[in-house]
């Protein structure tokens, strides 16, 4: 690989962490509501606890590039920025914004259209936790 790929695809990777930080701030986290019944078994009895989560619900989510024999999914390799997904490909976890599932999702989504609009295979994987 030449310095000028390994440019091109450190700014491609800097601009798709942007577009993922600028969704985030612009995501709405609905905060999730958690409570404890009397009698778990029975969703009429009385509420003896309740907590908000202001994250809202909690999750993961990657980005998934691939193949992972691609000179930019061998980049993220080399920099520590992904590693070798299952099923494929190579993946690109969100360890950032605590449990939040709605603003990894929202950072992810981001991240990967930037990589689609470099004419990168990249797609999002997430669930609940």
């Amino acid at each position: 690989m030449n310095r000028e790929e390994e440019n091109t695809f450190k700014e491609l990777y800097q601009s798709a962490v942007e577009a993922g930080k600028n969704a985030v701030m612009r995501t709405n986290v609905r905060p999730m509501v958690v409570y404890q019944r009397s009698n778990p078994l029975d969703d009429k009895s009385e509420i003896v606890y309740a907590s908000i989560v202001e994250d809202g619900v909690c999750g993961f989510a990657n980005i998934i590039v691939k193949p992972a024999n691609s000179k930019f999914a061998k980049w993220l390799l080399k920099n520590g920025y992904a590693t070798h997904a299952y099923g494929g490909g190579v993946s690109i976890h969100v360890s950032e914004y605590n449990q939040s599932l709605q603003r990894k999702e929202a950072y992810a989504y981001a991240f990967a259209d930037t990589l689609r609009k470099a004419n990168i295979n990249a797609y999002v994987e997430s669930r609940l936790d």
